[in-house]
């Protein structure tokens, strides 16, 4: 058992038998003997062993490890599994916040144009030769040319984001 074990991990490591015996502080031979189960390393060359290939004495020496990484596999997804519903939900929720802020955002604009459409421009009548009224007024009147022209677009878009978001079940 180790002798096939201790052969099978120095090769998945990608190690010749001449540079494990250099790092062991071997001969190849000694390596060589080993892989061939000729002799076995003591105990104390047995640990070295496990830390140059990384690898636990007990896997060396032929312990079945399979059952406990397969347990720790099932852990790991059902952690990940955890995690990703976890992930869809925050999507399904920041998706369903956007929906309806642009509902929201719909209802405001078509609020606003009716009220414009509701007080008819009331500017268009003051009285421009008083600064202040004539101050406000430019400024009411600027205000209301820019949503005038830029609320549509934003609506169309919110419009548009409204039907990309909406829910299909």
């Amino acid at each position: 058992m180790l002798n096939e074990n201790m052969k099978a991990i120095r090769k998945s490591k990608g190690l010749s038998q001449q540079e494990l015996a250099v790092k062991l502080s071997v001969v190849r031979q000694t390596v060589s003997k080993w892989e061939q189960g000729l002799s076995v390393p003591d105990s104390d060359m047995l640990i070295s062993i496990s830390e140059v290939l990384e690898t636990p004495v007990s896997t060396l020496l032929g312990e079945n490890v399979i059952e406990p990484e397969a347990s720790d596999l099932k852990a790991i997804s059902e952690k990940l599994e955890v995690i990703n519903l976890q992930l869809a939900q925050r999507k399904t929720t920041r998706k369903r916040i956007l929906h309806w802020l642009l509902i929201s955002l719909c209802v405001v604009i078509v609020a606003i144009f009716a009220i414009l459409w509701v007080i008819e421009s009331p500017y268009l009548g003051w009285d421009y030769s008083d600064p202040e009224t004539a101050v406000l007024g430019v400024a009411f009147h600027s205000l209301e040319w820019l949503f005038v022209r830029v609320a549509p677009i934003i609506f169309i878009g919110a419009i548009i984001g409204v039907i990309l978001t909406w829910k299909k079940e």
